[in-house]
């Protein structure tokens, strides 16, 4: 049985609704420009480009008929360069960085938990919305910090648009983490949260917690190993040596 803590107000129900994300998708697909899905889905175009740049663009009838064939030609041309270029900077970048090592992933875990982890009161954790971060950092948990599935303790901060059963499904398959291991739910129900900042989150924010199980070197010890790494790094960055 799913659980989940309610702040303020209830949930929605369980009804498969298709996630704003893949409805995106979906609407660019069938030739729609960014400002029309927009209005169709309240997300910004910023958030939309950030999930569409790389689908596949060709203009449906009813987006010619508004702009004209002339400026769509244009934005058209426009837009096939752009994906051309991505395309081509991706295979460089992925040639340039060659491959990834153990000692690469133990740095690269070491700047996203200097930006996102936990600092304070000795506790370790990382809140991200970003499901391929979140899997940078349970593989860095477990590689580089010698955790074990049964040290994650996730928790899920969920907005009231988010369906709770799916969201919940869904970071338990991210995370390749039990849902029994997973926390009460919160529930954020505040009004002074924009709309179209909710509506972008689709599954929430999941904040990666990791419980000791009484051994001494996964608790305090961890969190201080974790702040002396990052000490280390920064220090010797920013005294030139790098």
């Amino acid at each position: 049985m799913v659980r989940y803590n309610i702040v303020v107000g209830i949930t929605l129900g369980t009804m498969k609704i298709l996630s704003l994300k893949e409805k995106a998708i979906d609407y660019r697909k069938k030739g729609f420009s960014y400002n029309m899905i927009s209005q169709k889905i309240g997300v910004s175009k910023s958030t939309l480009s950030d999930w569409l740049n790389r689908i596949p663009f060709s203009p449906n009838k009813e987006l010619i008929k508004r702009i004209g064939l002339a400026k769509l030609k244009s934005a058209s041309f426009k837009h096939k360069q752009k994906m051309d270029e991505i395309t081509e900077m991706r295979i460089f970048a992925e040639k340039e960085l060659g491959k990834i090592t153990e000692r690469d992933l133990w740095i690269l875990g070491i700047g996203l938990y200097l930006g996102e982890g936990n600092k304070s009161y000795e506790n370790i954790g990382f809140s991200n919305s970003d499901p391929e971060i979140i899997k940078i950092l349970v593989a860095w948990f477990k590689k580089n910090c010698r955790l074990k599935n049964e040290n994650f303790n996730p928790y899920i901060h969920a907005y009231p648009d988010n369906d709770i059963g799916k969201t919940l499904s869904y970071w338990s398959k991210i995370t390749r983490i039990p849902k029994k291991q997973f926390g009460k739910t919160i529930v954020d129900k505040r009004t002074d949260k924009l709309r179209v900042k909710r509506r972008s989150l689709p599954y929430g924010t999941i904040d990666l917690r990791i419980r000791s199980l009484g051994k001494k070197e996964f608790g305090r010890r961890l969190h201080r190993r974790i702040m002396g790494w990052i000490e280390s790094a920064t220090e010797q960055i920013n005294a030139g040596i790098v």
